[in-house]
């Protein structure tokens, strides 16, 4: 399976009998699916169909998804309520006459309102049915247009994360390898210290071992390096399946970063402290690029 982004753009558009249709599908990034859907008056019968269609999809990423419809050369429909007319001649023949009042003229009644109803002509049963289905195939030619940008995009962000997380695994290694993290590092470095201050004399070398080995267990990584190991392997596992993979890809990013903020915190080396804070840089340019992942 491949990598997809969650930037989309795909557009369709058709005619069926008297309507000309067209549909604009945009998404974004977003931690859910985020469908916003509008259609034209009428459309109603359109809309589930259309929100499992693209549910079907896509699974993570703000959509807008909208439809437009036009019908040409429909004829106008012209109804006269008989109803209500014959209704108001029938009350208007006991109203008495007089010099102020004329009598009713035909025009001046179908004037009222509710006596003449205009409106389009309505499309039989089998043009509707087949108008909602001409619209679903455009919505499919749509959606296939947006997933192929996705992918051409998230195969360029795969191909980033990959660089990245090769990086941070070689940090890890790095770091793992780091002459500074030993315990006999760590003595040489307190008796310098000590020395710098003039007081050797006296100083106990089982002591000052016994001190350098508990410093240097304050500050082991082993753990970390361990748990930075086993993300990096979950990551590349991850994008060699690839599919909707965004949200476990964010999930670890978060733990790569919480180990290598644990690892700086617990540095005594200089060279460890520089491998630690590359590394701090890596993760957080590796997680800004995944949140762009499906």
């Amino acid at each position: 399976m491949t990598i997809q982004s969650m930037t989309g753009f795909g557009r369709a558009s058709g005619r069926s009998g008297a309507w000309t249709w067209s549909w604009e599908i945009r998404t974004v990034n977003s931690k859910g699916l985020d469908l916003r859907l509008r259609l034209p008056p009428g459309f109603d019968a359109v809309d589930i169909e259309a929100r499992a269609a693209i549910s079907a999809v896509l699974t993570r990423g703000a959509c807008h998804a909208n439809l437009t419809t036009t019908r040409e050369g429909a004829a106008a429909e012209i109804r006269i309520n008989r109803l209500a007319l014959d209704a108001l001649v029938a009350q208007l023949a006991d109203v008495p006459l007089n010099a102020n009042i004329r009598p009713a003229s035909l025009d001046g009644l179908l004037a009222l309102r509710g006596i003449v109803e205009t409106g389009e002509q309505e499309d039989d049963e089998a043009a509707k049915a087949a108008l909602a289905k001409d619209v679903l195939a455009g919505l499919k030619i749509a959606l296939d247009a947006v997933s192929a940008m996705r992918r051409v995009e998230g195969a360029a962000i795969g191909d980033v994360l990959v660089q990245r997380i090769a990086r941070i695994g070689e940090l890890s290694r790095q770091a793992e390898a780091t002459p500074g993290r030993s315990a006999d590092a760590v003595k040489a470095r307190i008796a310098k210290q000590i020395e710098a201050l003039g007081q050797t004399q006296g100083l106990d070398p089982a002591r000052l071992h016994q001190e350098a080995v508990l410093l240097a267990s304050r500050a082991d990584i082993r753990e970390e390096l361990d748990r930075l190991h086993t993300h990096v392997k979950a990551v590349g596992d991850l994008l060699g399946k690839g599919g909707a993979i965004g949200r476990r890809l964010d999930f670890l990013a978060q733990e790569l970063g919480r180990e290598s903020n644990t690892l700086c915190a617990k540095s005594n080396d200089a060279a460890l402290t520089a491998i630690g804070l590359e590394m701090k840089v890596e993760v957080e340019q590796f997680r800004e690029q995944v949140q762009n992942i499906e």
